[in-house]
C-alpha cells in the first residue's frame, strides 16, 4: 500500500483514484494473480534484499503481453537490471515475438523508451483514460 500511495509512483499510475486502501489492495492481488492462472503469466513482487521493492513483469492487455514495471523510488536505478531479466525471458523462455507498454498519453518524456527500440504502434484507453501503447519486437539473432 505504501507503494502505491507514494506520491512519486502515482503520478504515473492515472488508473489509481483516491487512496490505495487495504481493500484495493486485496482486490490488486488477487487480479494479478488471476492473470497467471488465466494467462500462465503476470507480474510478480519484486523484493530486494528482503525489502518488497515493487512489482513488474509481463501481464495479458487487449490480446499483447505488456511490460509493467512499478517500483518505489527508493530502488528506480534498478529498473534497467530488471527490465533485462524481464526481457530476457519474455523472447528467450516465453518465446514471446513482441512486447508492449502503456504509458500514459500524458507521459511525454519517452526518448529511453523509444531508445530501446520501442515503436508507437497505437492508442488504448482504459477507464476513460488515454494511453499510448508502444511494441518491441523481439531482436533478430546474429549468427557472428
Amino acid at each position: 500500500m505504501e507503494l502505491m500511495n507514494h506520491p512519486l509512483v502515482r503520478r504515473h499510475l492515472p488508473l489509481l483514484k483516491g487512496n490505495f486502501t487495504e481493500s484495493d489492495c486485496s482486490k490488486f492481488i488477487s487480479a494479478k494473480e488471476s492473470l497467471w492462472t488465466t494467462y500462465g503469466y503476470g507480474p510478480w513482487a519484486l523484493v530486494v534484499n528482503g525489502k518488497f521493492a515493487g512489482w513488474g513483469g509481463l501481464q495479458h492487455e487487449d490480446g499483447e503481453a505488456d511490460l509493467a514495471l512499478v517500483l518505489h523510488p527508493h530502488y528506480w536505478g534498478l529498473g534497467k537490471i530488471l527490465y533485462q531479466e524481464i526481457m530476457r525471458r519474455a523472447f528467450g523462455e516465453m518465446g514471446l515475438q513482441s512486447v508492449t507498454v502503456l504509458f500514459p498519453a500524458t507521459r511525454t518524456r519517452i526518448s529511453g523508451l523509444l531508445r530501446l527500440g520501442f515503436e508507437k504502434v497505437g492508442v488504448l484507453g482504459i477507464d476513460n483514460v488515454c494511453f499510448i501503447r508502444y511494441r518491441l519486437s523481439k531482436p533478430v539473432a546474429n549468427d557472428h
